[in-house]
């Protein structure tokens, strides 16, 4: 027992150690040594980094907030990196790889949302009392396996095969062609019951990202200062998103390297072949043993950081006082108490209101996310890997960049949580205003053949045939737009009624004998070409004005987020607070992130004008979209989510209610500064 009457092992005098740890405390405290007195606390909730005995000098340099924020980045950053970007940058070449359909892939995405929300509320109530650190070695351990479950499918299906080349011009030689006929159902072979194994290999990262956000976050809030919170948790969150940047940009540079290249290289075929499959899995097996590193340092920090329980004393409550029912805590570990914890934390109105408005700007924020690439690549005429990098140069930063200067803020002008409430319902409102960038970017579509074009009279809209292709027998799964010479886009070279291509001293390709375009006569060395591989270059001239405006909306819209979270933590019990982030961290993905994308999905599908049909009149991809459409459609479902989320943060500044204790601490401090000036 110490001065407080609490058992410590540690400092037991029946052992010699502890007795020679305890004298030396003590006379350091006596002698006013305050590195010693600081290191060597009496107080039993503070413990030393490191495992049992084990508890070296060199491991106390990070025995502290800083110390356990940088592990706590690193372990976002690659939980980021796996989950968030090379699952999202592979998911088109695992369909190919392993005859996997979009609904299966789409379920495979959704994953780790499933397992998290089936997983979060039971670890953040029984991890609240818990050791949290080791938690996170433990979601180390699993993210790591999960990613190396995620990647064994490669090293188990064998070689792949990849078949014949496809043409992509009109034959000359008409009985060379083949008719395609109609099988229904779906493609079904062996490799697509490897759909399991990449489902299960989400959901054990699911698993393993629970703690990361609910106890990791909860930890950084009981181990720091109240008002220097908010710039941890906002560097904390800002480095989650150098993951998915740098995953998209490691998992598209390795889609370029073959498969099987450390099996059989091959020479005959490019990443342009449509046959292509690149080394999705190479970065999974690094990131998997990159995150297992990271379970050994979170194992050896301590249950709480030192000076842990002083800056837990000095805190003063901002809970919510809503009656005597609802700040009654209950600290069991039964299912009866988890259920009453849980309803609860229902029945706080702040809370609740806090997480709904959570919820719609994550619907928002996903939403963007997924289809951001999409929209620039139809507005602006971009490929899809350029607009997919400009995505993602606007995204990554605003993001980050937002939620640094936002916990800088609320740490700097020492907000409390009414104060904080106030800051959220500002800049969601700046974020209103901003997302009205869509329209600035409205551009008008590209002439397209048998879509807004009637291939020069001869043909009909929606309808890619005309009397200048019939003959030819295009296929419309093999969609590889061409720009012709008459400034109208084509379906394909096939389409364009292209005959023949020739390959010019730069490497690149252009199409001859093209009996659908209108006056061919342009020239490249000589060569008489009427079409050009790619889609037609935009008219539209305002790109650098919508990143540049677009920009400040995710900034804004990010800038509500480390808030958010300060504000949950604080308007909460102290010991209900990791429960609270699991409840938080439920709706986000009930009702923000996995809806999201699918609610913007429907509505810019919605906008479709050219849909993949085959032969058997199943409907697959989309095309073209109408753009003016397309950017009202996101303009409306942002700005419905927006007003939304503003209106449940002002009503949780009207109806949050402060502590007894805490307005009768704000009083004293008035009284003491009148006193003072008087």
């Amino acid at each position: 027992m110490n001065e407080d009457g609490v058992d410590n092992p540690a400092f037991e005098p029946s052992s010699p150690e502890g007795a020679e740890h305890k004298r030396a405390a003590l006379s350091a405290g006596r002698l006013g040594h305050p590195a010693l007195s600081a290191s060597c606390s009496l107080d039993p909730e503070e413990h030393l980094c490191g495992i049992g005995r084990f508890a070296p000098a060199a491991l106390q340099v990070c025995n502290n907030p800083k110390g356990y924020l940088l592990f706590y980045s690193l372990l976002s950053v690659f939980q980021g990196i796996v989950v968030n970007g090379l699952v999202n940058v592979s998911i088109s070449t695992i369909e190919k790889r392993y005859d996997l359909n979009s609904s299966l892939t789409g379920i495979i995405s959704s994953g780790y949302d499933i397992s998290f929300c089936l997983l979060c509320l039971f670890i953040s109530f029984y991890g609240e009392r818990g050791h949290k650190p080791r938690w996170l070695a433990f979601a180390s351990f699993l993210i790591a396996l999960g990613a190396l479950v995620f990647c064994l499918p490669h090293f188990t299906a064998g070689p792949y095969i990849y078949g014949d080349k496809a043409e992509d011009t009109c034959p000359v030689n008409l009985a060379a062609i083949k008719n395609a006929t109609c099988k229904p159902g779906l493609k079904k072979t062996e490799l697509s019951n490897y759909f399991y194994v990449f489902l299960l290999g989400q959901l054990i990262m699911g698993a393993g990202g629970t703690p990361l956000y609910t106890l990791g976050t909860a930890f950084i809030d009981d181990s720091v200062p109240k008002h220097k919170s908010s710039v941890y948790i906002g560097i904390g969150y800002a480095m989650s998103l150098m993951g998915p940047a740098i995953g998209y940009v490691l998992g598209g540079q390795l889609l370029n390297i073959y498969v099987d290249f450390h099996r059989h290289p091959r020479h005959d075929i490019t990443p342009e072949d449509p046959r292509w499959v690149g080394a999705w899995w190479v970065a999974f097996v690094a990131c998997s043993f990159s995150t297992c590193l990271l379970v050994a340092p979170f194992s050896y920090f301590p249950k709480q950081l030192p000076g842990t329980h002083k800056i837990r004393a000095e805190k003063i409550s901002e809970a919510h006082h809503g009656g005597a029912d609802v700040q009654s805590e209950y600290g069991g570990r039964s299912l009866r108490d988890f259920l009453l914890t849980l309803w609860m934390l229902l029945r706080n109105p702040v809370l609740m209101c806090l997480v709904l408005a959570a919820s719609m700007e994550a619907c928002v924020a996903t939403g963007f996310a997924t289809f951001l690439p999409k929209f620039i690549e139809n507005q602006f005429g971009y490929t899809s890997s350029y607009s997919a990098t400009l995505g993602g140069l606007v995204l990554v930063p605003g993001a980050a960049v937002g939620q640094i200067i936002s916990g800088i803020l609320v740490s700097k002008l020492k907000l409390n949580c009414k104060s904080i409430l106030k800051f959220i319902v500002l800049t969601c409102s700046v974020a209103l205003g901003f997302n009205m960038v869509f329209l600035i970017a409205i551009c008008g579509n590209t002439p397209f053949a048998g879509v807004s074009e009637n291939y020069n009279g001869t043909g009909t809209l929606s309808n890619l045939t005309a009397p200048c292709n019939s003959h030819c027998r295009c296929l419309r799964s093999n969609y590889l737009p061409v720009c012709g010479t008459d400034g109208v886009q084509y379906f394909s070279a096939c389409y364009a009624g292209c005959t023949s291509a020739v390959t010019i001293q730069d490497g690149s390709k252009v199409f001859t004998n093209c009996d659908c375009v209108v006056n061919p006569k342009s020239t490249i060395e000589n060569i008489i070409y009427g079409a050009t591989p790619g889609k037609c270059a935009s008219n539209c001239t305002s790109l650098s004005l919508f990143l540049g405006f677009f920009f400040f909306t995710i900034v804004f819209t990010f800038m509500a987020v480390t808030p958010t979270t300060v504000a949950i933590l604080r308007c909460v019990p102290e010991r209900h607070r990791s429960f609270a982030m699991g409840v938080h961290m439920l709706f986000l993905r009930i009702l923000g992130s996995i809806p999201g994308p699918i609610l913007f999905g429907v509505s810019i599908d919605s906008t479709c004008t050219l849909w993949d049909i085959d032969k058997c009149g199943r409907k697959g991809s989309c095309w073209t979209y109408n753009n003016h459409r397309m950017a009202y459609m996101l303009v409306g479902i942002s700005v419905i989510a927006k007003v939304i989320s503003i209106i449940f943060t002002v009503t949780a500044v009207f109806i949050y209610n402060p502590p007894p204790e805490q307005l009768e601490s704000s009083e004293k401090k008035e009284e003491a500064v009148t006193s003072v000036q008087l």
